[in-house]
This record gives C-alpha cells, sequence and structure tokens, in this order.
C-alpha cells in the first residue's frame, strides 16, 4: 500500500512560487505573526495588544471604535485589550472634549516603555523580512502590500 501523500514544506510546491498569491499572503502572514506572538509572550504581550499600543502611539486620542478599525480587530476584542491594557496601567482615558461620552485613550509612560521594549522584537522581525532586499524592492513590496489592503477593502 502506498504512503499518503506529504504536503510539501513552506517554500515548495503550491507552498512556493507555484500557488497561489492569496494562499502566500496567508502563510507569509501566518509565519510573521507567529514569530512575533513568541517573542511578545517572552514580554506578557499579545499580538493584539501591541497593535492596540501602537496604532495609539501613532494617533493618540482613539475612540475604542476607532481602534478597532485601525488595529482591524473587533470592538469587544478592544474592549477587552482596552481594559487589561488599562488595569496594568499601560494606558489611560480622558473624556472627548466635546462628546464627553466618548473615552479617548492614550498610553502611559509605563505603556510606552512597553511599546519600546515590543518594538525592538517587530524591528529584530521586520529586518529578518527585509534581509536581501534592495531599497527600492522593500518599497515596491510595501506600495503592493498597502494597494492590496486598500484595494480590497470594499470587496
Amino acid at each position: 500500500m502506498p504512503a499518503p501523500p506529504v504536503a510539501p514544506p513552506p517554500g515548495q510546491g503550491k507552498r512556493g512560487e507555484q500557488g497561489y498569491l492569496g494562499y502566500l499572503l496567508r502563510q507569509a502572514q501566518a509565519a510573521a505573526r507567529l514569530s512575533l506572538e513568541r517573542a511578545l509572550a517572552r514580554l506578557g504581550v499579545t499580538s493584539p495588544q501591541f497593535v492596540v499600543l501602537t496604532m495609539l502611539r501613532a494617533y493618540p486620542g482613539l475612540s475604542g471604535a476607532d481602534l478597532a478599525r485601525v488595529a482591524i480587530l473587533t470592538p469587544q476584542t478592544v474592549s477587552v485589550i482596552i481594559a487589561n491594557l488599562e488595569r496594568d496601567g499601560a494606558i489611560r482615558k480622558a473624556p472627548h472634549p466635546v462628546h464627553g461620552r466618548v473615552l479617548q485613550w492614550t498610553l502611559t509612560r509605563r505603556g510606552t516603555g512597553l511599546l519600546d521594549k515590543c518594538r525592538r522584537h517587530a524591528q529584530a522581525m521586520e529586518r529578518r523580512l527585509a534581509a536581501g532586499l534592495k531599497a527600492q524592492e522593500e518599497r515596491i513590496i510595501r506600495r503592493w502590500l498597502s494597494k492590496i489592503a486598500t484595494d480590497l477593502q470594499d470587496s
């Protein structure tokens, strides 16, 4: 009786250059996410928490709903993340100056320090992702990935 077929490892066959673009994007994203999750776990931070901290540094004062949109997370998930980060002293809330019922979130000094530690791991992964790429190639890839997100968001 013949042995059952074995799927090739990433980078070979349909899991390599012969594969569908959508699958290859998913495979690459899963590998990058797993690598970053392992590094962040040593700091006690999840990938979604890292994304929220990153977005609050980039766009301080976002509401929970705005955070959910820019972090590409559900409002329910962001609600839990916000509660945990606030409990840990990494973020603080303030009422919106015009819409008092809307809460705006910002990083605390503790949150900024935590994000800086996380960023070191993320930057190491970014260096691995860009290893061997020329600056022009990296710009093309960044432009292409941004275009995919823009073009497919309303599909």
